[in-house]
């Protein structure tokens, strides 16, 4: 409109006329044209663009030994390599390309159980809890394992046919034998260990060895599975990581899953609660303190 010409004076109407007119400032539209031309990102400039970030996460999910990871451990991996960029950067780049867990849960209301279950050192109580697997050719299985509270480590694990209080017994022996050294009497006391109200952690047989052992037996609330959540939650990871989608032909090839996951697991899965360290690496740092102190 500026640079219509008037058909009176032969001349351009000019911007200046054409704002008194419309009843706007120059600035107005100055500022209008230059964000229609060239929209600007508002803050500082980052340090790693858009494009070069989102082939740092592609890279780093393409390459992990997990799957489904959602943006915070990609974050915190990244974080690792010296990467800065802030969370919800790395949340809204994997929203816009559709790279986020498919894990999600559905939206729970809130539970009233308001207990802690997670201790601040280790040795003060573990979780135990067993999980039935389909197999081609054997059947049904069990899955049974033993996991530390505190950092969320796996201390032992057992695959069977049949699940009964010897089979639930097994993880428990190699975490013992694994963090005491023996078997001797009284060698975990003070140890408390959650378990749910299954026929295998009520038995006499297995009560009993406990008390050998010095270890509390602490069950989880009645229809409250958070209750033993920690135990709960490795073997959901368990189910996401190796289990879900995948036919095993028998027993055996199953235990070789487990016990290739418990190792990966221990060494390189990323526990929010330990500030996104392994279990290995948390207890490394756990010991070295206590010994510094």
């Amino acid at each position: 409109m500026s640079r219509t010409i008037s058909p009176s004076t032969g001349r351009v109407y000019g911007l200046k006329r054409v704002c008194e007119v419309w009843d706007i400032a120059r600035s107005t539209l100055y500022a209008a044209q230059l964000s229609k031309a060239t929209p600007l990102r508002r803050g500082p400039k980052p340090i790693v663009e858009d494009e070069k970030l989102l082939n740092m996460i592609q890279k780093d999910l393409s390459t992990t030994p997990f799957n489904g990871e959602g943006h915070k451990k990609v974050h915190a991996r990244l974080k690792r390599q010296g990467v800065k960029v802030g969370r919800n950067r790395v949340l809204k780049i994997m929203k816009i390309n559709r790279l986020m867990s498919p894990h999600r849960g559905v939206y729970k209301a809130t539970n009233p159980h308001d207990g802690k279950i997670i201790t601040d050192a280790p040795g003060v109580m573990w979780g135990s809890d067993g999980m039935k697997v389909q197999t081609a050719d054997d059947g049904w299985a069990w899955v049974f394992s033993v996991t530390e509270h505190w950092n969320s480590e796996c201390l032992g694990w057992h695959v069977c046919k049949i699940g009964d209080r010897f089979a639930a017994l097994e993880p428990v022996t190699q975490a013992v034998k694994k963090i005491y050294g023996f078997l001797n009497k009284d060698v975990a006391k003070g140890l408390q260990l959650r378990i749910d109200n299954g026929s295998q952690y009520t038995s006499d047989y297995f009560l009993q060895q406990l008390a050998y052992w010095g270890i509390k037996s602490s069950f989880g609330l009645i229809r409250q599975p958070e209750t033993n959540g920690v135990s709960e939650r490795f073997n959901r990871t368990l189910k996401e990581q190796v289990i879900n989608g995948r036919v095993f032909q028998d027993i055996e090839e199953l235990r070789e899953a487990v016990r290739l996951f418990a190792e990966v697991y221990n060494v390189q899965w990323l526990v929010a609660k330990m500030g996104y360290k392994s279990p290995y690496e948390a207890r490394s740092s756990y010991n070295k303190i206590k010994e510094a102190a």
